[in-house]
């Protein structure tokens, strides 16, 4: 698979903030039932695998989880303060369950689950998110899950960009790219537009 052209300045992005701990949160944006935005903050988990998919968690029990079957449309907003970079990446979200049709994305989401750390997998074990908390409610102190096999609510979300903004907020004037793509997956244009 031939990588997307927005691929290099993120990587670049990504290196030049390393030092900041934050550098892997995003905001996602998607849209409710009555139409409303939600957005959050998700931890970037990397590309799936010889992709231009951005990775994310999230438990199938999320607000988040029925917002992307809902809707499938969603946009990352992701800064970079290092750089003062920003990154909007528009597209089709993909909610990898344990029930999805396809063999290769269960995998991705098997070594997802494998690759979170013991604290991040322990929170799938937690009561249902949004609920009303209990006091003696003891899932916050269960022990980590095993590794090896994710617990079914755990979903892998995939953002398979169809546009990519990137805005570099410093010069006069600003530099600004907008890349699109085409019919086919490895088929990118940029341009650069005002910013």
């Amino acid at each position: 698979m031939t990588l997307a052209p927005w691929q290099s300045p993120l990587a670049r992005a990504l290196h030049r903030n390393r030092s900041l701990a934050h550098v892997r949160h995003v905001q996602l944006a998607t849209v409710r039932q009555d139409g409303r935005p939600a957005n959050r903050t998700v931890v970037f988990r990397g590309f799936l695998d010889n992709t231009n998919s951005l990775k994310f968690a999230t438990d199938r029990r999320s607000e988040k989880a029925d917002q992307i079957a809902f809707q499938n449309w969603g946009e990352v907003c992701w800064y970079f303060p290092k750089t003062r970079e920003q990154f909007r990446f528009f597209g089709e979200l993909i909610l990898v369950d344990n029930e999805y049709p396809d063999p290769t994305l269960l995998k991705a989401r098997k070594a997802q689950w494998h690759d979170l750390s013991d604290p991040g997998r322990s929170q799938f074990t937690w009561s249902h998110p949004k609920k009303p908390r209990a006091a003696d409610d003891e899932s916050f102190h269960l022990p980590p899950p095993e590794p090896t096999e994710p617990l079914p609510h755990f979903c892998l979300v995939l953002l398979n960009a169809i546009e990519v903004d990137h805005l570099e907020l410093k010069g006069d004037p600003q530099n600004r790219y907008l890349y699109q793509r085409g019919a086919a997956e490895t088929e990118w244009t940029v341009q650069e537009v005002n910013p």
